[in-house]
């Protein structure tokens, strides 16, 4: 698996010019390399895979990461880069851009002197888009642990309960369950609050007769989850369904056009045409979804900026909602994988509407 990526990582590479990138970004040296230390920088070129990390992981590295040379740098890991490359006699270093501090960008620049420095964007991220069926096995069974905590979380919804309880009990299952924590801070908005698109949970106590909001997922194997359902205590109005069944049939809409060869700002089209049809569409302000994998917001982005074309092994969600602000919102999130001939579900909750009375 490391193999495959370093070769495509090599296939990007020829095609910006480069002969060696340096990996800074922590998401990324792990998907590279399969090491899940918390310092390290990895350096590809066309001969080489190297890892370099320090003294306190020269016992784990070599175990985690197969196919890479594992070297100990030293204390400025930039003097190890340039030995490396002199040696190579390579004169030309790609970088991340987006992971690299001003400060940092400069220390580079005096330890590597003699060594053009050239920024690139998303090299890996771009690899990390497509998944591969390892990754899609581990991020069903995030989005099963997902499932199996809302149905849990049903069975204790009430008034009165705080909805800082409830996140609790989220992040209590998750992790009892095989995840490291739940995939970001879970967001659990009751009543008017559901109206946050990312109303994190409060000491706000839920009543009756009014909307609750369930944003959360699990971080589980290195991958995430994301999943949004959004329930009534006591007895819904004719608002509430209203919204909630708008939500509801711009999601469907959604799950049954999205397709390879569609660009995200098509599949966001979809939902969102649906939603302004019935006159909310300034209540529906952030993109349909994002992708997910190692990292909770990952590319292709579903929204009106969204310019990726969709391809098989793309793994994003599909959360579009409506905000009332004053009474308050849906949200109805799933995570899909991309297919050869449309997409499949990876979380399976009920989309119906749930009155707990």
């Amino acid at each position: 698996m490391q193999q495959q990526r370093i070769s495509r990582l090599r296939g990007l590479m020829q095609d910006k010019g480069l002969t060696a990138v340096l990996i800074t970004n922590s998401t990324n040296r792990m998907y590279m390399t399969g090491f899940t230390g918390s310092a390290g920088y990895v350096l590809i070129t066309e001969s080489r895979a190297i890892l370099l990390t320090d003294f306190r992981y020269m016992t784990q590295a070599p175990q985690q990461a197969a196919g890479f040379e594992v070297i100990e740098h030293a204390p400025n890991a930039m003097e190890t880069v340039k030995d490396l490359l002199t040696k190579q006699g390579i004169a030309k270093l790609g970088f991340e851009q987006d992971d690299l501090t001003y400060g940092a960008y400069r220390s580079y620049v005096q330890t590597l002197s003699g060594i053009e420095l050239v920024p690139t964007d998303k090299l890996v991220e771009t690899l990390r888009m497509i998944k591969d069926a390892g990754e899609i096995a581990i991020l069903q069974e995030a989005a099963d642990l997902a499932d199996q905590t809302f149905t849990y979380i049903l069975g204790l919804l009430k008034p009165g309960m705080s909805e800082k309880e409830i996140a609790l009990e989220i992040e209590v299952f998750v992790r009892s369950h095989g995840a490291a924590s739940t995939s970001f801070e879970t967001i659990v908005a009751s009543g008017e609050r559901s109206a946050l698109p990312h109303g994190k949970a409060s000491e706000r106590i839920l009543g009756t007769n009014e909307f609750v909001k369930l944003d959360y997922g699990a971080y589980y194997k290195g991958y995430c989850s994301d999943i949004t359902r959004t329930v009534v205590l006591g007895t819904p109005t004719d608002k509430h369904r209203e919204i909630y069944n708008i939500v509801l049939e711009a999601q469907l809409a959604a799950l049954d056009q999205i397709r390879p060869g569609m660009t995200g700002r098509e599949a966001d089209a979809v939902a969102r045409d649906i939603i302004t049809k019935y006159g909310y569409g300034d209540f529906f302000g952030h993109g349909l979804g994002h992708g997910v994998g190692m990292e909770i917001h990952e590319a292709p982005r579903l929204s009106k900026m969204g310019d990726t074309v969709l391809a098989p092994g793309m793994v994003v969600t599909v959360e579009p909602g409506i905000y009332l602000p004053g009474f308050g919102g849906v949200r109805i999130e799933d995570d899909i994988v991309i297919t050869d001939s449309g997409n499949r579900r990876l979380t399976q909750s009920s989309k119906d509407l749930i009155v707990l009375s």
